[in-house]
């Protein structure tokens, strides 16, 4: 993918980084899939699609809560290791290779749609009339992200000093805690924002575990390849022998907004 937008415009490939995707990014707390239960996405008999669905992460920790999910990804690689993983663990669940913007369902499918940290990525003039298509009337959108905070942790600040080392066009560092509000393309679409909430969690890691979170992100592994990339681990890696214990936690600042599709309302 390439995004003038992002990183400078720097190419990058989550497809890259699915081993480490499958193995690294399943972080999200125990309380941000009950909140998304609590706001009635995700429940028994729903239809749901999960967009950038990446290793089906969302889709297969929501999974017993009963709803049908469906899972949406561009990189066939992240797609091949997100049924992997429903196979393993007997899930029933749907996934499919394909751009968003680009998805064929039918009309009214779904009662629900989530995108968990992948929404910066979209073309939303191109995929918005579309995921609206694809929505029954009412259907709500909601948008996950959980950012770590560099500002509220050493480790994560040194982290990121130094994917900037090695990746100097990165632009996904430096996050904040931010209030959830309307997004500005929400005004004149087809989705009404209805209710945006945050909160801080502290996540556990050992070294090796946000070492291999780190690679997993869109600046290094991704990005990064041969003789790049094993310079990156190289030197993070002692940064954690040298400065981290064995064991520690990373402030990270989850965010929840839904939309409403307007279609027939």
């Amino acid at each position: 993918m390439r995004n003038p937008d992002i990183d400078i415009g720097r190419p990058f490939d989550w497809g890259r980084t699915s081993g480490d995707y499958a193995k690294y990014r399943d972080i999200y707390p125990p309380v941000l899939y009950d909140r998304l239960i609590a706001l009635g996405i995700g429940t028994r008999g729903q239809r749901v699609l999960d967009l950038g669905t990446g290793t089906g992460v969302l889709p297969r920790n929501m999974y017993h809560h009963g709803a049908r999910f469906t899972g949406i990804d561009i990189s066939e690689q992240q797609i091949i290791a997100a049924r992997r993983l429903a196979a393993e663990s007997g899930m029933d669940i749907n996934y499919f290779a394909t751009p968003a913007e680009e998805m064929s369902f039918p009309a009214d499918t779904f009662d629900a749609a989530t995108a968990c940290q992948c929404f910066i990525y979209f073309d939303k003039p191109r995929l918005l009339p579309v995921l609206s298509e694809v929505m029954k009337s009412g259907a709500v959108l909601a948008i996950v992200a959980m950012n770590w905070l560099p500002d509220e942790s050493a480790i994560a600040a040194a982290s990121e000093r130094i994917v900037l080392r090695h990746n100097p066009q990165w632009s996904g560092g430096g996050m904040q805690r931010f209030p959830a509000v309307a997004p500005d393309w929400a005004a004149a679409g087809p989705f009404v924002f209805t209710h945006g909430e945050a909160f801080a969690v502290d996540l556990e890691f050992t070294r090796e575990s946000w070492h291999g979170r780190i690679r997993a992100c869109r600046g290094v592994g991704a990005s990064l390849a041969g003789d790049e990339l094993r310079a990156f681990e190289e030197e993070h890696w002692a940064m954690l022998e040298s400065d981290a214990p064995e064991r520690f936690t990373i402030p990270h600042y989850p965010t929840i907004l839904l939309l409403q599709n307007k279609k027939g309302l």
